[in-house]
């Protein structure tokens, strides 16, 4: 070989060599790292925003959780809650295997804690009660629905997260827990709780008797898989025993799940929209009742600020068809969904995949439902119990509507 020609070809080696010893090469992923691309991807496919992943810089966030060290699942935990983080809903988020385990078995009908259900304020950050659990050791403490929860054994809720807040609550059956409170009205209260387990017991229900009438009294404290099925064995009992008109208890109710709510929904509504659920292309997919109804009697529905998501979406298909009144107070106003999604090492993902809207086409994300009928302020602590002044107003009220009924020719 010419000695000219042998010195370009080791010029040009020389010229490339330093890109080819640079290249990336492409490595396997650990499991951990494994962890942290699935969620990223499972969120990608399916968050109901797509278009905030541009303002986000999306793709960076993954690049950037993959250059932490992640050799463990701790460390993977911590990436995925910094990726998802910029996002900016608190209800998509990372349930790491306690949280997913106690969510999973709130749906079953059972919880170890306090029973207190929490939700981020989107408009300020803080930590605020949704609810009291019926029968729970924080409804028994008589802790509000709207107070802010403002450290759990001295450790401030705004730094710690809704996450982290909620598994501070729980712990060993027996074990107290300390918290700090700021009331709706403003007043900081202490108070220790134990921590318990706790039987939902979503449904229950009793006869009422009142000036020659018989009322079905039945609350739906959550909406959870026994549900449909319980709520219809009630209805059939107190249909049994001559109930005359019904009212369905909605209070504390921060909803569940969404299947449930549309079951009990479909029960009461005969052939007319429940629900229109929006997905992340906007395209709406309407939800109708079928063509007849378990109950189809008079009735009335108490709400008030516990009252959350699938719960509103029973409370709104009622209001916006004319089948019921709402009667109490304004609801939370929680107008997204969210799908959970096992990861596979008893961890998970709660995604946020639709918005919905009431059959009048109401978004009340932030906004709530105004009762046809507000009740006197202050509601009662304890629904369905003694002294429960707004069952009784709408008792007399349901007694009214009766009496008119029965007078028309």
């Amino acid at each position: 070989m010419p000695q000219s020609l042998l010195a370009l070809l080791l010029s040009a080696l020389l010229l490339v060599s330093p890109w080819l010893l640079w290249t990336p090469v492409a490595l396997a992923l650990n499991d951990a790292q494994a962890l942290v691309v699935s969620s990223w991807s499972l969120v990608n496919q399916s968050f109901v925003d797509p278009a905030r992943f541009d303002r986000v810089q999306w793709r960076r966030l993954r690049q950037k959780a993959l250059e932490r060290t992640i050799n463990s699942s701790a460390e993977a935990y911590s990436a995925i809650e910094a990726m998802l983080e910029p996002l900016g809903d608190p209800y998509t988020r990372l349930l790491r295997p306690d949280d997913f385990d106690t969510l999973r078995s709130s749906t079953e009908g059972t919880v170890t804690g306090v029973g207190l259900q929490l939700a981020l304020h989107e408009s300020d950050g803080t930590i605020v009660v949704v609810a009291p659990l019926e029968g729970s050791p924080a409804q028994g403490a008589g802790i509000p629905s709207g107070s802010q929860v403002l450290a759990v054994e001295g450790q401030s809720a705004d730094r710690l997260g809704l996450e982290a807040t909620a598994a501070a609550l729980r712990g060993a059956d027996g074990t107290d827990v300390h918290l700090s409170l700021l009331s709706p009205a403003g007043v900081r209260r202490e108070v220790t709780l134990e921590r318990r387990r706790v039987d939902l017991q979503p449904v229950r229900y009793r006869l009422l008797e009142q000036s020659g009438h018989r009322l079905g009294y039945l609350r739906l404290s959550q909406f959870s898989e026994t549900v449909p099925t319980a709520f219809q064995a009630a209805i059939e009992a107190l249909d049994e025993a001559g109930m005359e008109g019904l009212i369905l208890d909605l209070r504390n109710n921060s909803g569940g799940l969404v299947s449930a709510g549309l079951a009990v929904a479909n029960d009461l509504i005969d052939n007319q929209p429940i629900v229109e659920t929006v997905d992340r292309s906007g395209l709406g997919v309407p939800q109708q009742a079928g063509v007849g109804q378990l109950y189809g009697g008079q009735m009335l529905t108490l709400v008030n600020g516990g009252t959350a998501s699938a719960s509103e979406i029973l409370g709104g298909a009622l209001q916006d068809d004319g089948r019921s009144e709402l009667l109490g107070s304004k609801t939370f106003g929680k107008g997204l969904i969210q799908t959970l999604i096992a990861l596979g090492d008893g961890s998970g993902l709660a995604v946020t995949v639709a918005r919905y809207q009431t059959p009048s086409g109401r978004d009340i994300q932030n906004l709530g439902i105004v009762p046809d009928r507000p009740l006197a302020q202050p509601e009662p602590l304890n629904p369905g119990g003694p002294g429960d002044t707004w069952l009784e107003e709408a008792q007399d009220l349901l007694v009214q509507r009766l009496d008119t009924a029965r007078a028309r020719p």
